[in-house]
């Protein structure tokens, strides 16, 4: 019998959904990532935890506000297999558990949770800073990958689904004055949250020779994290990009002044 293989990255994305009292109101994508101080966070749109946009108006995917989310994990030695854990979105009523970014608040859709640990769950982190000192040549057109759960399927028990994508702005250059690029993919409801990749399997080209460099292996590049699409009119995506991972976790922010749990 052939031994099966799987990418890594498929087992790196957890298929989410929000919570209401207990019931599912919605489903999306997240991913973990380790901080500085060996906490694991869990990484997911701003728009999965409030079921709102920037502008606090309610999303028509949500059917409720949610009050938790239920992750779907790799279960601990047992690849293949997973456990569903809820993690709980308020300490207190108005008092949010998530990170948001500490500059731009609401305007950021991303949000960092720390994870509850739990001896039965295996965490496969995406590296947050590899592509900053990766030597592989990113730029326009470069192909990307967003691995979710579009319309919540899976890609076989809760491995993750790919889309390919190519990076449709400078990629050095911030979207609109935020932490933005621009893919143009074929993305659905379902894969807010995805963690967007270069993957390659055997040649990539490097920023020094500007040619083609074959290896035997894969390289995986977290570049950010996916947020639906412009307009619905438009295959033109949002991709957070990878940096402001650190900087929400490190800004330990959380949001204020408003209240974000329903009575």
């Amino acid at each position: 019998m052939q031994p099966i293989s799987i990418a890594q990255p498929s087992v790196q994305s957890l298929h989410i959904q929000p919570l209401r009292g207990g019931t599912p109101v919605a489903s999306g994508t997240a991913f973990v990532v380790r901080g500085r101080q060996g906490k694991y966070y869990l990484i997911t749109n701003r728009h999965n935890v409030l079921g709102r946009n920037s502008e606090n108006k309610p999303l028509g995917q949500f059917s409720q506000i949610p009050d938790a989310l239920r992750v779907y994990h790799n279960v601990h030695g047992q690849l293949g297999s997973w456990t569903a854990i809820d993690e709980a979105l308020y300490s207190s009523p108005g008092q949010p558990r998530w990170l948001e970014h500490p500059t731009f608040g609401r305007r950021v859709d991303v949000i960092a949770l720390e994870l509850s640990l739990s001896a039965n769950v295996a965490f496969y982190p995406h590296d947050q800073t590899a592509a900053s000192v990766s030597n592989v040549a990113i730029r326009v057109t470069t192909e990307l990958s967003i691995i979710g759960f579009p319309f919540g399927l899976t890609g076989g028990g809760k491995l993750g689904v790919w889309s390919r994508g190519t990076i449709a702005t400078e990629p050095d250059i911030d979207f609109d004055d935020l932490p933005l690029m621009l893919i143009d993919s074929r993305t659905r409801q379902g894969q807010s949250g995805s963690p967007v990749i270069f993957w390659a399997t055997s040649s990539f080209e490097t920023k020094e020779e500007g040619a083609a460099m074959f290896g035997g292996g894969s390289i995986s590049l977290l570049m950010g994290v996916y947020s639906g699409r412009v307009n619905a009119e438009s295959d033109l995506g949002l991709v957070w990009k990878a940096r402001i991972i650190d900087e929400i976790i490190d800004g330990d922010s959380r949001p204020t002044g408003e209240s974000l749990m329903p009575e």
